[in-house]
């Protein structure tokens, strides 16, 4: 089970146009910015990857809204843990638990998610908040990781786990991010 005291949450590469060429990109855009605001009402670090912004553009404009307050780290390893300045972020925090959403779920969250189970970590992937290009490669992707140990999880799911009881102190808050 998540715990609120070990859990961090990396948003990976939603970025220009590539994010709107997204397999049912705006319920991706939708279940990602309802997991950040679910992930800092639980007071919990997120991260912000993003893919050579330069070349790529940057984050789509809803969802840099949403995380406001983060620094966005830029990268050019498909894979996060490519990237120092965030290794050093992530380790600093000292979280184990990472939920990893963004995009594309067959390279950058694929990539990413292996790499940071190498390095010791417990890794769920936000399948809602999560996606490709073609459905069809999100799917290999997800089957994928499923298959080398990667949990698979929903922004609902997540946060009623991290929640743990209706007596939580953001409870009212977070129900009205899933409602």
């Amino acid at each position: 089970m998540l715990s609120r005291n070990n859990t961090a949450l990396v948003v990976v590469d939603v970025q220009g146009k590539l994010a709107s060429l997204m397999y049912k990109q705006e319920r991706m855009h939708d279940a990602l910015v309802r997991m950040v605001k679910g992930a800092q009402l639980l007071e919990l670090p997120v991260f912000w990857l993003e893919q050579l912004p330069e070349k790529l553009g940057r984050t789509t404009p809803v969802l840099a809204e949403a995380l406001k307050g983060a620094v966005p780290m830029a990268k050019a390893s498909f894979s996060g843990c490519g990237q120092p300045d965030f290794m050093d972020s992530l380790k600093a925090s000292g979280k184990t638990q990472v939920l990893l959403a963004g995009i594309e779920a067959h390279i950058c969250v694929y990539q990413t998610a292996l790499d940071l189970m190498e390095r010791g970590y417990d890794v769920e992937v936000v399948v809602d908040a999560t996606s490709s290009r073609s459905k069809h490669n999100k799917r290999l992707a997800l089957d994928k990781l499923a298959r080398k140990g990667v949990e698979l999880t929903s922004v609902e799911m997540v946060l009623f786990e991290l929640m743990k009881t209706a007596e939580c102190d953001v409870f009212r808050d977070v129900a009205k991010l899933v409602k």
